[in-house]
């Protein structure tokens, strides 16, 4: 992989990024069945941004210790619709 014209600055952030990633993955792996993760990855090619928030609050849950065993698919079908709901109750009106 080539990372000519990068400043030092830009390449430790990306460095960053990555590992930031690796974790996320690797979190993912271990509080999420395959079933579920498979779901997760589906979401994430349709809807990103859902998919961004539910792994942000699945990892916020393990990282508190609330999940004390792998999350099902049926059991993230609940938060997805859960987390859906939530944005979709959220509107701006303008006065």
């Amino acid at each position: 992989m080539g990372y000519t014209g990068y400043s030092q600055e830009e390449l430790r952030r990306l460095y960053e990024l990555q590992k930031l990633e690796e974790e996320k993955r690797k979190i993912l792996s271990i509080i999420l069945t395959s079933d579920a993760r498979y779901r997760l990855k589906n979401v994430e090619m349709v809807k990103p941004e859902l998919a961004a928030q539910v792994t942000n609050y699945l990892i916020q849950l393990y990282a508190a210790g609330r999940i004390r065993k792998p999350i099902t698919d049926e059991q993230l079908k609940q938060i997805l619709k859960t987390v859906a709901q939530r944005k979709r109750n959220i509107k701006i009106r303008r006065l």
